[in-house]
């Protein structure tokens, strides 16, 4: 890995600010996790206004209703909150950019993923950081945990567990299971790249995509790729032993330790390129790094050897693989990457609330590739009236574009037979902007009200 102390002294200065406003971050972050105690808590739904009130809410009233689900078990999705609950489960053996720090330290991550769905989704979601250490654990676990929730987001697993756990709980499980490392980051890739492939005028089953890096989010990226119209010949997949070929060596290891990569490998590349990215990037496209957050692994001369007009996702945090201003002196015409102060952020925070309101909404029982890439769709088509080469994706503040990927992603559930109820596309979307906007409601009148403290009653660092 390249040491910062060898990159040109600007670099080194931009890498040392970021440190900084990322040591401030963490500083600042420390204090109010201590002051807020956490970031999401539970409240009651139901009007309480006498003591007769819990002879309904409780015992003995609630008999009647267990009684109406035992005789049937849909009815759980309209008498109880399981609707629009889910649990976010990981065992925190990936947490990003920290690495296996475990279920306990990973517990602060999780709590703000639930806090990003309820805000953006009007999700209710359960942080549940847990002991795992094998992948029959973690499909064990959510199994048992199934009746509880409408739906499981995977969170923080590390790579090839994540895919065999996602695989198993989606085929056994009647309640839709999604995993943001792979299937989020794919989805909001493929809405970049579609809007970036329209303003270059492109092609998709003929633009030649280099994916650097083979971890989970690249791997699903490829395969969401693929299902969505990108011929896999003209696709490079590299990780830390060079380009993906079926001839190489480690194909049997491969085989056995990562089945998904294996696929890969002998779908894509049918040029049988060898090497590294020197070998494969001439006369590229698209470039999508998610690999290490080290500027200058992705280096101007790579970018130089692309076709005009090259499409650049650089996705490590914090930092990129290449600085936007240098792939664009290089001949870059549009530029993403993970992070909020660089136009064309490419988070997955635009796809999973969104898509999880969307699956609740239909009462889905799964979610599957195509509902990823109808999200992805939607997301893409939100804005494709108003894309420029800094603005191919929307941003987390662009509200409205919550509800028509959630209606959108509702009526794929219905068109593919997963849905337990149906709507029109204008119910779904109706339903959903009020869910989300009275979510943000909420929060608004009891951040008014001082029920929520403001940050500045806490003070800064």
């Amino acid at each position: 890995m390249m040491q910062s102390n060898t990159l040109p002294l600007k670099e080194q200065c931009v890498i040392m600010s970021e440190e900084e406003d990322s040591k401030k971050l963490g500083e600042l972050s420390l204090k109010y996790a201590s002051s807020f105690k956490g970031k999401i808590h539970t409240l009651p739904k139901v009007p309480i206004t006498k003591l007769s009130d819990f002879a309904i809410w409780y015992t003995p009233g609630i008999a009647r209703v267990s009684k109406e689900i035992e005789k049937d078990k849909d009815t759980v999705f309209t008498l109880t909150g399981r609707w629009n609950t889910i649990a976010i489960l990981t065992d925190g053996s990936r947490v990003l950019g920290l690495g296996n720090i475990g279920p306990l330290a990973s517990t602060p991550v999780m709590e703000g993923k639930a806090l990003i769905f309820k805000y953006l989704g009007g999700v209710d979601a359960i942080p549940l950081p847990v002991v795992a250490h094998t992948k029959d654990d973690l499909v064990n676990i959510g199994k048992a945990i199934e009746p509880a929730f409408g739906g499981i987001n995977l969170e923080d697993i590390e790579s090839p567990k994540c895919f065999e756990v996602l695989k198993d709980l989606s085929n056994n499980l009647n309640i839709p299971v999604w995993h943001d490392d792979q299937l989020g980051t794919a989805s909001a890739s493929l809405a970049a790249f579609i809007n970036a492939t329209r303003l270059t005028g492109r092609k998709i089953n003929e633009t030649k995509v280099v994916l650097f890096g083979a971890g989970a989010a690249n791997l699903a990226t490829a395969k969401m790729f693929i299902k969505a119209g990108v011929n896999a010949k003209y696709m490079i997949i590299i990780d830390s032993k060079g380009i993906l070929n079926a001839e190489r060596e480690d194909m049997d290891h491969i085989m056995l330790t990562n089945p998904e990569k294996y696929k890969l490998a002998l779908e894509t590349n049918k040029e049988h390129c060898t090497g590294d990215i020197n070998n494969c990037i001439d006369g590229a496209d698209v470039l999508i790094s998610a690999s290490k957050p080290v500027p200058g692994l992705i280096k101007k001369k790579d970018i130089q050897k692309m076709n005009k007009e090259a499409i650049v996702f650089a996705l490590a945090n914090p930092l990129p693989e290449i600085w936007p201003k240098d792939a664009k002196e290089a001949g870059a015409k549009i530029v993403g990457t993970g992070r909020s102060d660089f136009p064309n952020q490419i988070n997955n925070s635009l796809i999973f609330p969104a898509v999880f309101r969307g699956a609740l909404d239909a009462r889905s029982r799964k979610i599957n590739m195509e509902m990823a890439i109808e999200a992805a769709f939607a997301l893409a088509d939100s804005i494709k009236d108003k894309i420029n080469v800094d603005y191919i994706i929307p941003n987390m503040t662009d509200h409205e574009v919550f509800p028509m990927i959630a209606a959108r992603v509702a009526m794929k559930s219905v068109e593919m037979g997963m849905a337990r109820r149906t709507a029109t596309y204008n119910q779904f979307y109706d339903e959903a902007k009020s869910i989300i906007e009275d979510s943000r409601k909420e929060f608004n009148l009891l951040l008014s009200n001082h029920l929520i403290k403001g940050l500045n009653e806490i003070g800064g660092v």
